[in-house]
């Protein structure tokens, strides 16, 4: 009986070995951990549980599905407050130098952070996401099957971020497990298993002095009432910065920028 047991565990987990180049989770930098899962509780009911990382660390949870990750490390690792969503690679320094050979940067890492590894980067135009080699969360393929977060690259140039990204993270490859790239209504499309993924539009302004604007990957959380949760994002310290009748853009109490989505419209 145990050894059935071990056997169906070890059968569970899901590596970024097999499954790379998708969006594999999202997280939030954050100075503190409390004040942060107040506020996200609050707003849209997550529940919390420890993560393998460490005391800095917690997973989200919508409904028992994981939906992200908080990292109380903003202060200690000198970075930004924000949404990052993080891609699954299998190697996190052949990754970080094909971002480098491309003009994109590196800010931190790669880190070993058991199970696996981690870095955070920025594409040439200044996108900052993160990459993860090694085990995925506990129940990822739920969080994958429930998808209740997305995420869309605003840019300078789609065709070109698509360029980019694919040659970092083997995107259109004939291997088991990559991801597909499509170019539909001048939107660069990203399919994971047959599913979209992520979006990548053009008409980012490099330059602008709002950062809204300039490009970024943004993440889009799932919810059944934009309005409700844009009137308790305010309610608990946080802000609106556009708000329409199926999406709001919004920003939490120490500044990270996020949006929820209504459901059909994902």
């Amino acid at each position: 009986m145990n050894n059935a047991r071990s056997s169906r565990s070890t059968a569970d987990v899901v590596s970024t070995h097999s499954v790379f180049g998708a969006p594999c989770w999202v997280s939030l930098t954050s100075r503190d951990l409390e004040a942060t899962q107040a506020f996200y509780t609050a707003m849209l009911g997550w529940r919390w549980r420890p993560a393998k990382l460490g005391d800095r660390f917690r997973v989200a949870l919508a409904q028992n599905v994981p939906v992200a990750g908080i990292a109380a490390v903003a202060s200690m690792w000198q970075m930004a407050v924000a949404w990052t969503p993080y891609f699954a690679v299998r190697s996190a320094d052949e990754a970080v130098a094909r971002v480098q050979e491309r003009g994109g940067t590196a800010a931190v890492g790669p880190l070993s952070l058991p199970p696996g590894r981690a870095a955070l980067l920025a594409d040439r135009d200044g996108a900052t996401f993160g990459i993860w080699e090694g085990e995925l969360i506990s129940n990822w393929e739920t969080w994958r099957r429930a998808a209740p977060t997305f995420i869309r690259l605003h840019t300078r140039d789609a065709f070109d971020a698509a360029m980019f990204y694919g040659e970092v993270l083997d995107w259109a490859t004939d291997r088991p497990g990559g991801c597909e790239v499509h170019y539909e209504g001048g939107e660069v499309v990203l399919r994971s298993g047959g599913d979209v993924v992520a979006r990548i539009e053009s008409g980012a302004l490099g330059a602008a002095p709002d950062p809204t604007i300039r490009p970024h990957w943004q993440v889009h959380f799932a919810v059944t009432d934009v309005a409700e949760c844009a009137r308790a994002a305010e309610l608990n310290g946080g802000s609106v910065l556009s708000k329409g009748s199926d999406e709001a853009v919004l920003r939490d109490p120490d500044g990270a920028q996020f949006t929820v989505t209504s459901r059909r419209e994902r």
